[in-house]
């Protein structure tokens, strides 16, 4: 894949970008419709194609929050159509990576020092590009070590990027204004969260201690003192990411192996920390030789404050959920319920955010949960096509804690789904408390 040897970092030259980004899709629009008008039955699968194809360029030339809200969005399968998702999907894994001298302009800002005066051997090429860094292999007193680096100019650019990325997905999510500004206020919260690299290696630590005793996991060592604002020094784990890992036909047990491990990493943390590792896209996972999961990237923690999560979890309880009185308690602390609802409304988002818990507690009302099935997944999918559709769900609903939290346990789903795992999800239970 090609270097870049610069990164636009001003505001203005951001702006820019997305600007002559809004031209292209202009004459994307002009070229489909033209087209149309011969053959009435045109689908948009070309605009979309063409759409996605000079979206995803041009985010993965700024990197940053635009790159990360594709990487986002692509692992939603409801909300974009298929040619955004396997587009954006590449932010997953792999960006077009920055070149050596731009790395090395970097180690001379934060450590005064280019990388081969603090490592025995540093290489220029990154091994793995994503949307707020890239990784390099180094070495020291014959440990092999994995060193993140961010891009510059990603921390500084975050609000004013939103800003510009909000127009295209206004377009692409047809949320409403509100509902947009929610979703952007949380999401940036979390980014600036995410390029601070300090708080990442600080809850690095914490998080690998507090989940040691979960079988088949493997964390890396974190070195501090060879780490700083927006560099970080870990152990580099051998392992495969989950596209390569299918690509060697894995046993079912393996696969059951790995899936168990990724359910009990996310479970113990959301239902015992009230904290969660909350970007579960492929990119951060490395299965080892060994057959254990590797965690390697704790940049985005999501914590569930108990105002949210004892409602939200205890409507997973099928007692709760035949409880329609209390239900509908839960659902009004959770803004998925408003104040203003008539009695229809009320009864309306009643039934259909009970049917979507329904789908989504579904692995927890047994004690065993096979994630390799189409029919659970296809009743998920179907489900968030048809709400899409409703024009009641075009406005705000649901607490600011939704969007994580949904971000995270849908895309451990999908990554189990992927592995085909049959696992037991009794392991950790969520807390319930049916008083409010």
């Amino acid at each position: 894949m090609k270097e870049q040897n610069s990164i636009p970092s001003s505001k203005v030259a951001r702006s820019a970008k997305f600007v002559g980004t809004g031209i292209k899709i202009g004459g994307n629009y002009i070229k489909h419709y033209s087209k149309k008008l011969f053959n009435p039955d045109l689908s948009r699968d070309e605009l979309n194609e063409d759409n996605a194809s000079d979206i995803y360029n041009s985010l993965s030339q700024l990197k940053g929050s635009a790159l990360k809200v594709a990487q986002m969005l692509s692992m939603d399968k409801n909300i974009l159509p298929k040619a955004y998702v396997d587009k954006f999907s590449l932010s997953q894994y792999n960006a077009p990576p920055l070149s050596g001298p731009l790395i090395v302009q970097s180690f001379r800002k934060h450590f005064g020092k280019t990388p081969e005066k603090i490592y025995d051997t540093f290489n220029l090429k990154s091994t793995n590009a994503a949307s707020i860094g890239q990784v390099h292999q180094a070495t020291l007193n014959g440990k092999k070590l994995a060193v993140k680096i961010q891009y510059p100019g990603v921390g500084s650019s975050i609000s004013s990027d939103l800003k510009l990325v909000k127009p295209f997905a206004f377009r692409l999510l047809g949320m409403s204004e509100k509902e947009l500004d929610v979703y952007m206020k949380e999401v940036e919260e979390r980014l600036i969260e995410e390029t601070d690299y300090e708080l990442e290696v600080k809850r690095s630590l914490e998080f690998s201690k507090a989940c040691a005793d979960i079988p088949n996991l493997v964390f890396p060592t974190y070195y501090p003192e060879l780490s700083g604002p927006r560099i970080i020094t870990m152990d580099w784990i051998e392992g495969l990411h989950l596209k390569e890992f299918l690509q060697t036909n894995p046993s079912q047990e393996l696969r059951n192996q790995i899936g168990q491990a990724l359910w009990d990493f996310y479970n113990f943390q959301q239902h015992e920390l009230r904290a969660v590792h909350a970007d579960p896209h492929p990119g951060n996972f490395l299965i080892t030789p060994e057959g254990k999961l590797g965690i390697i990237d704790f940049g985005c923690i999501k914590e569930l404050p108990d105002d949210f999560y004892y409602p939200f979890f205890s409507t997973t309880s099928t007692a709760l959920l035949n409880n329609k009185e209390e239900t509908i308690k839960a659902f009004r602390l959770l803004e998925m319920i408003l104040p203003k609802d008539n009695a229809q409304q009320i009864e309306f988002y009643y039934q259909n955010y009970k049917e979507m818990i329904t789908l989504f507690a579904e692995p927890y009302m047994t004690g065993e949960f096979d994630f390799g099935q189409t029919d659970f997944f296809d009743a998920l999918y179907t489900f968030g096509e048809k709400i899409a559709k409703m024009p009641e769900f075009k406005q705000a609903r649901g607490v600011k804690h939704f969007i994580y939290v949904n971000r995270t346990n849908f895309g451990l789903y999908n990554i189990l789904h992927e592995l085909k795992a049959n696992i037991r999800t009794d392991t950790y239970k969520p807390h319930i408390q049916l008083v409010y």
